[in-house]
């Protein structure tokens, strides 16, 4: 099993967190731009690939749905959609960011969406950070929203961050399955969070629990497991993790 690690804050202290990483890896890092993210420098020959996260500013609505700001959504895509490189569209409401493009994008929804779309569905190499659970209620939920999608050459990667909410095992395990029905061998699951995000209130997952959940991906042939991410990494986190 791949396991991997996103980078929301590409700043030096993060990255060199990479110390505790004794296997190769690839990480997930977000930048405003491309040329933003070409510039930053992985101090580790662990990292096998590193994948651009595009980002928004906040009042852009700073994650991807048809309620960010078109011109932002069309900023970022134009400047990558005929590069041979990996991204990963974080697929997410603006609720916290900015709640007012509800209202101020809704006009705009169906066309933000298209982009989206037919920019996932013609990149080579795209991945889709998306919401948990995927049941076929909320997947076609979801995929009526802009959030999830149903091209056949991206990578779905679902957000299960325990340490925000448990669905407890069971649960956990239904929902992979499901996924996994559905997308095979492109689904990626996300775990976590080892510290927080954008939000800034994200509690820490608890080592055990950590482990709770790698078992669970590990038991199911994941082929890819993303934690949230690298600069919350430590040595009891690493001990947990190498034994994947």
């Amino acid at each position: 099993m791949q396991i991997s690690f996103f980078e929301e804050f590409p700043t030096k202290e993060n990255l060199a967190k990479i110390k505790y990483i004794s296997f190769p890896t690839k990480l997930y890092i977000a930048a405003h731009s491309l040329e933003e993210f070409q510039k930053i420098k992985i101090p580790s020959k662990k990292v096998k690939e590193k994948i651009y996260w595009p980002i928004l500013k906040r009042e852009e609505g700073y994650w991807f749905s048809p309620f960010s700001k078109t011109q932002a959504i069309e900023r970022i895509l134009s400047e990558i959609e005929h590069k041979n490189i990996s991204v990963m569209i974080d697929s997410e409401l603006p609720t916290h960011p900015n709640p007012y493009l509800y209202l101020t994008q809704f006009p705009f929804f169906f066309y933000n969406r298209k982009k989206m779309r037919n920019f996932i569905a013609s990149h080579p190499k795209v991945y889709t950070a998306e919401y948990f659970p995927s049941s076929r209620f909320f997947e076609s939920l979801f995929q009526f929203l802009g959030l999830s999608f149903t091209t056949k050459n991206h990578c779905p990667i679902k957000m299960i961050y325990s340490s925000c909410h448990d669905f407890g095992e069971d649960f956990i395990r239904t929902e992979i399955k499901q996924a996994k029905n559905i997308y095979r061998k492109r689904l990626r699951i996300a775990l976590g969070t080892l510290t927080h995000g954008i939000k800034g209130d994200e509690p820490a997952i608890s080592t055990k629990m950590l482990e709770r959940d790698l078992n669970i991906c590990n038991s199911l042939n994941i082929e890819e497991v993303i934690l949230f991410r690298l600069g919350g990494m430590n040595k009891k986190f690493q001990e947990i993790i190498e034994k994947f």
